[in-house]
């Protein structure tokens, strides 16, 4: 893939042309970071115990992959604005419903609802942004959105301290600003996009592809299932107050926006394989060394918030550009469906196998959840690096910084899903000669 030398005023300009939508979208993360940690709080005040909580979380991520597929088929039919209002006003409500029923059954059936309407958003969001930019201009529009999202999702953790989340002010503001992230967009005009159907791609072929990238999109997917399903759980479980808890949880996101970049471009000038197996080495460690960390100390949990974020919240965009690497610019798109489908597994397993250990193991169940499965991706990648090592070429695809708590280039895969539904089957039945080591196909 080539580099493109735009300058940063064309990177703004495109911005500001969808300032409107970005603003919309800052405000849905704002809401979204708040009502995560506000849930996991909550739940834990309402003694649901850690699996029952895992299993609530979880429903996110079911609803996420549903309505992943759904939400082109409405795009097609009445535009992005208005799907775009619909889901966002069925998030507003969502979070109410949270207050007038406190019942488990109840909040996973409304964690259900708000992931269904949030993969709808995403779809709307990043389609739009996609179909506004050119392939020069493309990365770097994506990774502005990135940087509103992960503002917008810390920003939505120092909420947590406006008020007690044992009433109902939170779950009002959460609504509020759902409400509030429609007005930028039904009062500004912003053209939109047109609909395309990139060519399928099974799980399976592109595990033969890239190994590493695919299995360690769902290692990582469950990871970030973890983090932000039961970030909240572990640190009010460990002793934190409310303020303390959403110090936390900002810290793991900060953290991974600060190294996202920096750990980014070094990939591009190294193998990219090592810096997947060093970072998720690092997560493990710092993992393990939670361990041995004071129960209460807010201090250290901070820290310790920062180095993992820095960490596991990075190796998504990291294995999303291991496996660009050895795509051919017509894969790319269609790879991306398949990739972001194992994240979304994963993330679903992430909260019910942490809610499980911290069951077992108390909060440390958090940690020992968030090592296990960073060493395995350790392994798995040190075996890539013998059995499949990269090509030196010199020719790596650009890395470019996706929110791994989103779904990073989600509008190219669901519109693949919506048009072949075949293509959330892993295809066992495909030859093998299909698929050949450079990318093409036999």
């Amino acid at each position: 893939m080539t580099r493109d030398a735009q300058t940063p005023a064309t990177t703004l300009s495109a911005a500001w042309s969808l300032w409107a939508l970005l603003l919309g979208v800052g405000l849905l993360m704002l809401g979204n970071g708040l009502q995560g940690s506000l849930l996991g709080i909550r739940a834990a005040e309402e003694a649901f115990g850690n699996t029952v909580t895992g299993l609530v979380m979880s429903a996110y991520f079911v609803g996420f992959l549903a309505g992943s597929t759904l939400a082109p088929r409405k795009l097609r039919r009445v535009g992005h604005i208005r799907v775009f209002a619909a889901l966002a006003s069925i998030t507003s409500v969502a979070i109410l419903v949270h207050v007038l029923f406190i019942d488990p059954w109840v909040w996973a059936a409304m964690r259900l609802v708000t992931g269904f309407a949030y993969a709808g958003l995403y779809v709307v969001t990043e389609s739009w942004l996609n179909g506004h930019a050119g392939n020069h201009l493309r990365g770097r529009l994506l990774a502005f959105y990135m940087v509103i999202s992960y503002l917008g999702m810390g920003g939505g953790q120092l909420l947590l301290n406006v008020a007690d989340p044992s009433g109902v002010v939170l779950f009002l503001i959460v609504s509020i600003l759902m409400s509030l992230a429609l007005v930028p967009i039904l009062l500004s005009y912003t053209p939109q996009p047109d609909s395309s159907q990139p060519e399928a791609m099974s799980l399976r072929r592109l595990y033969r592809l890239s190994p590493l990238g695919t299995l360690g999109c769902l290692l990582t997917g469950i990871a970030n299932g973890s983090v932000f399903g039961m970030g909240a759980v572990f640190a009010t479980g460990s002793g934190l107050t409310v303020d303390r808890v959403a110090a936390f949880m900002g810290a793991f996101i900060l953290g991974g926006a600060l190294l996202q970049w920096p750990l980014g471009k070094l990939s591009d000038k190294t193998d990219r394989q090592g810096v997947i197996v060093v970072v998720a080495a690092l997560a493990t460690v710092l993992s393990l060394a939670g361990l041995w960390l004071g129960q209460g100390d807010a201090r250290a949990l901070t820290l310790l918030g920062v180095l993992l974020g820095g960490t596991t919240l990075t190796l998504y965009s990291l294995l999303l550009a291991c496996a660009n690497d050895v795509l051919t610019p017509q894969q790319t798109v269609a790879a991306s469906s398949s990739l972001v489908l194992a994240l979304g597994i994963g993330a679903i397993l992430g909260p019910l196998t942490t809610g499980l250990l911290m069951d077992v193991l108390g909060p440390d169940g958090f940690l020992w959840d968030l090592a296990l499965i960073h060493a395995a991706l350790v392994a798995f990648g040190g075996y890539c690096l013998v059995r499949h090592p990269s090509t030196d070429s010199g020719e790596h695809g650009h890395y470019v910084a996706v929110p791994a708590g989103t779904a990073p280039l989600g509008a190219t895969w669901v519109e693949e899903a919506a048009s072949e539904p075949t293509q959330l089957e892993l295809d066992l039945a495909e030859s093998p000669s299909e698929a050949t080591p450079d990318g093409t196909t036999a």
